[in-house]
C-alpha cells in the first residue's frame, strides 16, 4: 500500500475526512483515474448505485449510511414496479418529473432505467439541517 493511500486512511480513521471524501481521494488515486472530483464511474453502464446519509448538526441521530446497490439487481427489479400501488405510482412519477425525470412506473423498460441513471448524476438533498442525503452513480 502506498503512502498517499494509508494518508487517506488515517485521515478517515481520525475523522478528519467523511467516507466520501476518502471514496473520492482513493478513487483519483487509482489507476486510470482522471483525478477529478467526480464519484468514480466508466464510460460504460453505471455498475452501482450509491446511496449516502451523513448526520447534520441538528441530527437526532449520528448513524451513517452508506449503501451500494447493483444496478443489475435495480435492472431485475423493474418487474416488481408492478407490485407499486398505483396511488404511490403516480407520488413518484410526479416527484421525478418536477426533477426533470419522466417515468412510466407501469411500462418502465431497461432503457428507461439507464435514461433516469444518466440524468441523475451526482443528486444531494439536505434534509432542513438534519441530514444530507446523496445519490449517485459509480
Amino acid at each position: 500500500m502506498n503512502e498517499e493511500r494509508i494518508k487517506i486512511l488515517e485521515m478517515l480513521k481520525d475523522g478528519k475526512i467523511s467516507v466520501a471524501e476518502a471514496e473520492k481521494l482513493l478513487a483519483a488515486l487509482s489507476p486510470g483515474a482522471g483525478g477529478t472530483d467526480e464519484p468514480a464511474a466508466s464510460s460504460s453502464k453505471p455498475k452501482y448505485l450509491r446511496v449516502q446519509v451523513e448526520p447534520g448538526p441538528q441530527s437526532e441521530s449520528r448513524d451513517r449510511v452508506n449503501i451500494r446497490v447493483p444496478m443489475k439487481l435495480i435492472r431485475a427489479g423493474l418487474k416488481l414496479a408492478a407490485f407499486i400501488p398505483k396511488e404511490a405510482r403516480t407520488q413518484v412519477s410526479t416527484a421525478l418529473k418536477d426533477k426533470g425525470i419522466e417515468a412510466d412506473w407501469e411500462n418502465i423498460s431497461p432503457e428507461d432505467l439507464e435514461q433516469i441513471v444518466s440524468q441523475l448524476d451526482d443528486l444531494t438533498v439536505d434534509i432542513e439541517g438534519k441530514d444530507k442525503v446523496r445519490v449517485y452513480c459509480e
